[in-house]
């Protein structure tokens, strides 16, 4: 009797444990989320801000009509322009002030690889990017 109350018992907390197991690993993810979303805000005004410095000197470049519509690949080639070298997709991340992890890595890996196939950047050796010189 005194048995079945303790295994009901661990029964319950174990169950418990496992809820809050699942409710942290949700957080968590938000939390991922959240954190990324703050990193693009941050980039975005880094980007504008840079953009809005080169208003005051020159008129700017339209961009590529083959760079894809999202942002982080502008906010990519503007590390490129900024910093004239070739860079890896981990050179980015940290430029990017992305967590060095392998999904960020291979997210912007395979940006880099999509500005390739278009001709936009080029690939000098294995995982090593550049822009074409002219």
């Amino acid at each position: 009797m005194l048995l079945d109350k303790i295994d009901a018992r661990e029964a319950a907390l174990t169950g418990e444990a496992e809820q809050t197991r699942a409710h942290i690993d949700e957080l968590t993810a938000r939390l991922r989320e959240l954190d990324e979303a703050i990193d693009h805000l941050r980039i975005t005004r880094k980007t504008l801000l840079s953009l809005a410095d080169g208003e005051s000197e020159a008129e700017p470049a339209a961009p590529p009509a083959a760079v894809p519509d999202h942002p982080a690949y502008q906010q990519i080639l503007t590390i490129f322009a900024d910093t004239g070298q070739p860079l890896r997709a981990r050179d980015l991340c940290q430029a990017l002030d992305l967590p060095i992890v392998s999904k960020n890595t291979e997210n912007i890996r395979s940006k880099l690889k999509r500005l390739v196939s278009r001709g936009i950047l080029i690939e000098t050796e294995p995982g090593l990017f550049a822009q074409p010189r002219p």
